[in-house]
């Protein structure tokens, strides 16, 4: 179960309000650490199922091959313009790497969902596509922090 926000609880999204937050929006920052303690923050579509991340990373990238050494993962995504529209979600935990490396779609139940889930928000299409060259992450997250700015107009 994921660690509430103890401050900033009067701008902090409901369940329903993260879960549509999250369903809406494409675009991530994931931020991974180097060997050497470095930190790296790479953008990166996803899929949220209503309880973990999905995300279809590269995997010849910086980002996987940190993720290999040290699966600790923070994720934010956001949305606004001016500061009373700011509005966003912080995930962070450990990634579990799913399915072949790199996915060629051999099935994997586990991964009906998110590739459904995926294919339609990023593609438009029904199935998942599969170049031979991404593969599956999952963020179960520890902890979420959330702040949507526009609820500062009702205090």
């Amino acid at each position: 179960m994921a660690v509430t926000q103890r401050r900033g609880r009067r701008i902090m999204m409901t369940p329903g309000e993260l879960d549509e937050f999250l369903a809406g929006q494409r675009t991530c920052r994931v931020a991974t650490v180097s060997a050497d303690g470095r930190p790296h923050v790479s953008a990166l579509w996803f899929a949220w199922d209503g309880s973990s991340l999905w995300l279809y990373s590269l995997t010849r990238s910086r980002r996987w091959t940190e993720l290999r050494a040290d699966p600790r993962i923070a994720v934010v995504i956001d949305d606004g313009e001016e500061y009373g529209e700011l509005r966003g979600v912080e995930l962070s935990g450990t990634a579990v790497f799913v399915g072949e490396e790199p996915r060629t779609g051999e099935p994997c139940p586990e991964l009906d969902v998110p590739e459904s889930l995926f294919a339609r928000k990023n593609f438009g299409l029904d199935e998942m596509p599969h170049d031979g060259r991404h593969a599956w992450l999952r963020l179960t997250p520890d902890a979420i922090a959330s702040w949507d700015f526009r609820k500062l107009s009702d205090l």
